[in-house]
């Protein structure tokens, strides 16, 4: 099945479905949904991405990150993933600021990944439901086992992550990534 993609010019106006391959490769502005899951006790749901992802395969990554679909709001994408990816449903998400544009070079695939992004955080505990085809495992960390890994382990996480982690106050600002 062919995914297509929204895509946008760079002021946010909606242009045409484009492939999601051709979106990547070509560097097309799209939108996306990132949630960060928190533990009732503040550690983090982490994810490691399944070994089939095109990008960035068995890294630890946000809780759920998804792409929209076309017609689809922030929100409604944020809860789709976590019901496809984790097999989570009926949970609060508090949006991290406004819709942000982040644009990142991936080295080696030839991709930029141009995105309108808005971020979510929820709290969960329960039992997951993880999809194989999306999720490897879930992890969970406290933000102090987080800093200790990046810190000895990067190579392990998504780019963004990292980065994302300062941007929304989850680092702590002594350990500046």
């Amino acid at each position: 099945m062919t995914e297509l993609f929204q895509t946008y010019d760079e002021d946010a106006r909606a242009l045409e479905l484009v492939e999601r391959s051709q979106v990547h490769q070509t560097g097309l502005w799209h939108r996306s949904s990132i949630v960060y899951l928190l533990h009732p006790d503040g550690r983090m749901y982490v994810q490691r991405r399944a070994a089939c992802k095109d990008l960035y395969a068995n890294l630890l990554d946000h809780s759920v990150g998804e792409h929209l679909i076309p017609g689809e709001t922030h929100v409604e994408a944020a809860h789709r993933g976590l019901r496809e990816e984790l097999g989570i449903i009926d949970i609060e998400l508090e949006p991290l600021g406004n819709e942000r544009r982040l644009s990142t070079e991936i080295p080696g695939q030839g991709i930029t990944d141009n995105e309108f992004q808005q971020v979510f955080r929820g709290t969960y505990e329960g039992k997951m439901h993880l999809d194989p085809k999306e999720v490897a495992q879930i992890h969970l960390f406290t933000i102090e086992q987080l800093v200790i890994t990046i810190e000895h382990e990067p190579g392990i996480f998504t780019p963004w992550f990292e980065k994302d982690l300062v941007t929304f106050g989850f680092y702590p600002k002594a350990h500046r990534i």
